[in-house]
């Protein structure tokens, strides 16, 4: 029986844990209930364990290849469908989770996705039935879809980066001191559909750079153990062995290191966005098709794009930043528009 009072998420990727936590806290304050289901992979499940929420673990990731990422979406769409508490639900709700939208079309459920890249690509019979999209790319996603579509103002990190208050045990953890000049490292996503291999050479052309200056350490954030770790320890072993990198044995507070950090580089989107929205310098070596959101940072400053060898030393300004107390920026005006987003669509669904 559809209770139409209860939501389902579903959450895919890293960058979701941290995103969904307030709208899942808002939504149930206004009398929603949620269920919550998670991919294993990406490091997912230990951030959602480390945010405390109740989730269910159904699949996990397929590998690189796009027939095997084909053949995982559906797979794991099939997984989906065998979790009754799912089907009960009203509405489907992520960022970006394919595997949910063709679960919900089987299942006759209406589906909301919220999305910040244009470029993102998918299975053409998976547009969702409600689109919700920052202002600055609400045009270029809407000539793409049939959704109704809904926008919301700022970046998808504004939902969550008000609330964030600062703390420096994740330095301890690390075996970092605050004197150190620290620079949070991001690899390129080698995995992704978007992926241009010349971010590899520009995030190998930054930890050469880096590591040869007597006053950095780095921390370096691999998005899978077993290959990225595996290569950054065997090509920079020497200063890995000397705590000159520094590569997480376990999941660590991403909002906090980045506050905690002189600069940021990144080959991905979301913790470059973070960093824009807490105030710190922060450099993309993503090379796929730029988004409106990133062009939007960057002509504001806010974001420099790295596009070429030579901007690892021409562009990145290696110096030590000072660090406020606090954040100055609590608005919550992106949460409320985009739980109010939902809100419109459960009463319009089908």
């Amino acid at each position: 029986m559809v209770n139409h009072k209860k939501i389902w998420i579903d959450l895919d990727n890293s960058p979701h844990v941290p995103f969904f936590k307030p709208i899942i806290k808002e939504l149930e304050k206004r009398g929603r209930r949620v269920t919550l289901t998670v991919r294993d992979c990406f490091q997912v499940c230990g951030l959602a364990d480390l945010h405390g929420l109740e989730y269910l673990r159904i699949g996990r990731h397929y590998g690189k290849s796009k027939l095997l990422k084909l053949v995982g979406t559906i797979y794991r769409s099939f997984q989906l469908l065998r979790c009754l508490s799912i089907s009960e639900a009203g509405i489907a709700l992520s960022h970006g989770s394919r595997s949910q939208i063709l679960a919900s079309k089987l299942m006759r459920i209406p589906s909301v996705l919220i999305a910040d890249y244009e470029h993102s690509k998918g299975l053409k019979v998976l547009h969702p039935d409600f689109l919700i999209v920052p202002e600055v790319v609400k045009n270029a996603e809407s000539s793409r879809h049939s959704s109704v579509t809904f926008a919301y103002p700022g970046i998808k990190e504004d939902v969550y980066v008000p609330d964030f208050v600062p703390s420096a045990k994740c330095l301890e953890e690390l075996g970092i001191n605050t004197s150190d000049l620290i620079i949070t490292i991001r690899p390129p996503a080698t995995e992704a559909h978007y992926h241009n291999p010349e971010a590899e050479m520009l995030f190998a052309e930054a930890v050469d750079y880096f590591g040869s200056r007597n006053d950095v350490r780095m921390v370096i954030l691999p998005r899978n153990e077993k290959k990225q770790g595996d290569m950054i320890r065997s090509r920079w072993g020497e200063w890995w062995n000397s705590k000159k990198i520094i590569i997480p044995e376990h999941v660590v507070d991403g909002l906090n290191l980045i506050w905690h950090s002189d600069l940021v580089i990144s080959g991905g989107g979301t913790m470059n966005r973070e960093a824009a929205a807490l105030g710190v310098p922060v450099y993309s070596i993503f090379r796929g098709k730029i988004g409106a959101v990133d062009r939007y940072l960057s002509e504001n400053g806010r974001l420099i794009l790295i596009e070429k060898r030579e901007d690892v030393r021409g562009k990145i300004e290696v110096i030590r930043r000072e660090k406020a107390e606090k954040l100055e920026n609590r608005s919550h005006a992106t949460l409320d528009r985009i739980v109010d987003a939902i809100e419109e669509a459960m009463k319009m669904r089908k």
